[in-house]
């Protein structure tokens, strides 16, 4: 059974103020939360409709009913199960070498899951991010990372303090840049990807030593932009096959 006070402290950690206060974040599904079972993050409580999970200590799991469930729930379709775990230290160790994703105020969660579903694909460790994104542990970003955001390390910092820093090649993505298509492309570096309606901004524009684009191949060409994280794929793959080929 889920008592009142649960249901008030993990309904209030679809806030961020309250995953910040708690320091502590939900997962729901069984591939996710297998996933964080299996990497750094502890576990506090998990809750259940099934008979399943049983390797987990009696004291850490609840067996519910489906009712209960849909209470805690964040999801508009419900799952079997829903997990708290701790949150832990922000890490605050910038990377310096390998590929780099960086974010610019990127605030869609579904984007912001799916990039790091991406960095993981692509085995891409690092994703660092402005202060303007949105929150990694927002449930739909959790969710939609489907158990990478334990294998990626996402850091939230000064974007534009960062980039000025750093002595590695900085590649911006621009309508109006390079084609990626015909670049020879670095093991080291840091691609930027920018925000959903206005792009990278002017000030993080600054620090990009590499202005590289993706090219419209449709006869018509009207398509203003891609979405964010096929973006993300496209380049990541390219920068992947650009130096396999070396």
């Amino acid at each position: 059974m889920v008592s009142k006070n649960q249901i008030k402290t993990i309904t209030g950690l679809q806030q961020k103020k309250y995953r910040k206060e708690h320091k502590m974040f939900i997962a729901e599904g069984v591939k996710v939360v297998e996933e964080l079972l299996k990497s750094h993050f502890e576990l506090y409580q998990l809750f259940t409709t099934q008979n399943d999970f049983n390797t987990i200590p009696q004291s850490k799991r609840i067996e519910v009913t489906d009712v209960e469930l849909k209470k805690i729930s964040a999801l508009t379709t419900q799952n079997t199960c829903l997990a708290v775990f701790l949150m832990p230290d922000e890490n605050e160790v910038l990377p310096d070498g390998g590929l780099i994703v960086a974010l610019d105020e990127v605030r869609d969660p579904g984007n912001l899951g799916t990039i790091i579903r991406m960095c993981d694909w692509f085995g891409v460790t690092h994703l660092v991010c402005s202060k303007g994104c949105v929150d990694v542990y927002n449930p739909k970003v959790v969710q939609a990372t489907m158990g990478s955001i334990s294998r990626v390390n996402v850091v939230y910092t000064d974007l534009e303090e960062y980039l000025k820093d750093t002595s590695l090649p900085v590649y911006g993505t621009f309508m109006d840049g390079e084609n990626i298509y015909t670049q020879q492309l670095p093991e080291n570096g840091i691609v930027i990807f920018g925000n959903e309606a206005n792009g990278i901004s002017e000030a993080i524009e600054q620090t990009v030593t590499d202005k590289i684009a993706i090219p419209r191949f449709g006869a018509i060409q009207k398509t203003e932009s891609l979405n964010v994280a096929t973006a993300t794929a496209i380049i990541l793959s390219e920068f992947r096959r650009s130096f396999s080929g070396k």
